[in-house]
């Protein structure tokens, strides 16, 4: 693992290196299925819709923010009132060293807080680095959407993963709860 890595609250003058890590993303990877780079004015727009329980999170390192993580509603209808998304993004120049391990428990730790049961991450299959991080923290794949997107001429899967958080959820691979 390289230098420490700390973990705090987005700010708003955080938007510019937010912006920066996720649209080298969406402009060359296929772990986001957005294919238009976000503006300055959509990702300060994107931090102040989420406080609160549907927070965002940074990971620096000697001050400079190297990625960053959002919990977001897992659908809109109130009976999913209770599930959340994580999504975690990682500078590229501080990939597998332990960011993303820092900003996932992070995630994690505020969604239990605010008293969600459920946590999911839908993951572009074949991105084999998400899958383990999100298993080493008890998310299970509990299914595989096939061919649900389509970018750079190709068709992708997604795999969801879950995990069911908090003092009243089942064990991992319990199937109860």
């Amino acid at each position: 693992m390289g230098p420490d890595v700390n973990v705090r609250p987005a700010r708003l003058d955080d938007a510019e290196a937010i912006m920066d890590i996720y649209n080298a993303e969406v402009t060359t990877s296929t772990v986001t299925f957005d294919i238009v780079p976000r503006t300055l004015e959509e990702q300060r727009r994107y931090l102040t819709d989420r406080s609160g329980a549907h927070a965002v999170v940074v990971a620096t390192v000697d001050g400079e923010v190297v990625g960053y993580g959002a919990l977001s509603p897992w659908r809109s209808k109130p009976a999913y009132s209770t599930s959340v998304e994580d999504s975690v993004y990682v500078r590229r120049d501080h990939q597998r060293r332990g960011v993303g391990r820092a900003l996932l428990a992070e995630l994690t730790r505020v969604a239990t807080a605010h008293g969600f049961h459920a946590m999911f991450a839908r993951i572009v299959d074949g991105h084999a680095a998400s899958i383990r991080l999100h298993e080493a923290f008890g998310f299970e794949v509990v299914g595989v959407e096939r061919e649900v997107g389509r970018k750079f001429g190709r068709w992708l899967d997604v795999v969801v993963m879950e995990r069911l958080l908090g003092a009243d959820a089942a064990p991992p691979g319990s199937g109860a709860g």
